[in-house]
């Protein structure tokens, strides 16, 4: 099964348990091949908007599709990882700045998997998860 979970810098005591399962860091600070850019999180969060989430929505798309055509295996490995175990994709969001999950890099990740491995388990969270 492949999800998300939110990664915090000082973990709050009335934050969700951490899952059981593999989790990874996905944020543009990884070699992660689902990370964003940093430069399109920069812009996205320095004025976040329906249009500017739409603006990154199609550049982080874009660059996931680029990858998936220069690197399927590590796209492959990552599938094959979530059909034998519980992974979990990281990242800080919700944040103040990006408080709609739906909006973080991760959600897209997820739907991107979904479109590329129809019969790969994956689990969208409610958007406090």
């Amino acid at each position: 099964m492949l999800s998300r979970y939110t990664i915090y810098r000082r973990r709050p005591a009335n934050a969700p348990p951490l899952p059981d399962g593999i989790r990874q860091d996905t944020r543009f600070r990884t070699k992660h091949i689902l990370r964003p850019t940093q430069a399109i999180v920069d812009v996205y969060l320095s004025g976040p908007s329906n249009e500017s989430f739409g603006n990154f929505r199609d550049q982080y798309l874009e660059l996931l599709a680029q990858r998936f055509e220069s690197d399927q295996e590590a796209f492959d490995a990552l599938a094959e990882l979530a059909r034998q175990e519980d992974v979990y994709l990281g990242c800080s969001c919700p944040t103040k700045k990006n408080p709609n999950v739906r909006h973080c890099h991760t959600w897209l990740a997820l739907e991107f998997m979904t479109q590329k491995y129809p019969k790969l388990p994956i689990h969208f969270p409610l958007s406090g998860d």
